[in-house]
């Protein structure tokens, strides 16, 4: 046709009308800022391989924490990395570890900012695996009652939502049941129902020292090749008692994100992880692209996916951006 009637450069002719008829946002409270938190007092140690990323103790992580609310952001996602491991992880759970006195200070700080406590045992054992060792290979039922008190102990210190992360089957089930037992039945679970056993978790175990010391998590991290286990590791965690479904990574799993969102009516979390935000980081400081307009691309794909939330390390920058 000469003269089409169908333009539809007519809605793409200044930046405000684009951003009128844009159909999927951004905004600071879309976001979720993970901290590592570290024994020790005035520690703010430099991650080598997630540049603006540091291990902070807990007065840094409180200012850091501050700062997120400051823009907007509404939740920050706590690590915790003691002094000491053993083989049962028992820092993890400990009331005085540093996870629960960080949620402690934070909430003290700031009592309208939500803190979630992330519930695994790698960062606290000394083999690095997210559960108890048995025969050369994690339990998973003998895991289950350490990772309850661990969610129990961050409930207690004032976490407003529990995250397992650890993959051990029937852990929502067991970690609901024991937080109702001390009556914390208003505490919601965001299960990492779906997590994959993914190579863009590097610059994550530097930070948080969880290397495991042999083998890999293969036995109960998910596939990359599976998606109906997907939907099935979903809805047994709903069933379990669930109230939020993460998927993680996102960048690589935004078909997985879009099936989750059309399979449930609870909110969806995806987790921007730890090599998705340093390769952006490494491709901007080598001047290979524009590292704000990606990030800002990369976070509007995960919420067009179907994310409500996102866990992201550039919660920061991205809130400044969109301020």
């Amino acid at each position: 046709m000469a003269h089409p009637i169908h333009r539809p450069r007519r809605l793409r002719r200044s930046a405000v009308l684009r951003e009128m008829v844009r159909e999927t946002t951004l905004a600071p409270s879309d976001f979720i800022y993970p901290l590592f938190v570290v024994e020790g007092r005035d520690i703010r140690r430099p991650i080598s391989s997630m540049p603006g990323i540091s291990n902070l103790s807990v007065e840094h992580a409180v200012a850091e924490a501050k700062q997120a609310h400051a823009l907007g952001v509404p939740a920050v996602l706590l690590f915790g990395i003691p002094n000491h491991k053993d083989a049962q992880g028992s820092q993890a759970y400990a009331r005085e570890g540093i996870v629960q006195r960080a949620i402690r200070e934070i909430k003290n700080a700031l009592p309208d900012m939500l803190v979630i406590a992330d519930v695994c045992l790698c960062e606290y054992t000394d083999h690095g695996h997210c559960g108890i060792i048995e025969g050369g290979h994690v339990a998973n039922d003998a895991t289950l009652p350490l990772l309850s008190r661990m969610a129990v102990t961050c409930a207690q210190a004032g976490a407003d939502i529990i995250a397992p992360s650890d993959m051990m089957d029937g852990r929502v089930a067991a970690i609901r049941s024991a937080l109702d037992e001390v009556k914390l039945t208003e505490v919601p679970i965001l299960s990492y129902a779906v997590k994959y056993a993914s190579a863009f978790y590097g610059p994550f175990r530097e930070a948080a020292q969880s290397t495991p010391q042999f083998g890999d998590r293969r036995t109960h991290q998910m596939d990359p090749g599976n998606v109906r286990e997907a939907l099935k590791e979903t809805d047994l965690d709903l069933e379990e008692g669930a109230d939020m479904i993460m998927v993680k990574p996102a960048l690589s799993y935004l078909d997985v994100i879009h099936r989750v969102r059309e399979r449930v009516d609870v909110p969806v979390v995806a987790y921007n992880v730890s090599a998705e935000y340093s390769m952006v980081k490494a491709a901007a400081q080598n001047g290979w692209i524009d590292g704000d307009r990606l990030m800002l691309e990369i976070l509007t794909s995960i919420k067009r996916a179907g994310s409500d939330l996102i866990i992201t390390y550039h919660a920061l920058e991205a809130a400044k951006l969109l301020g």
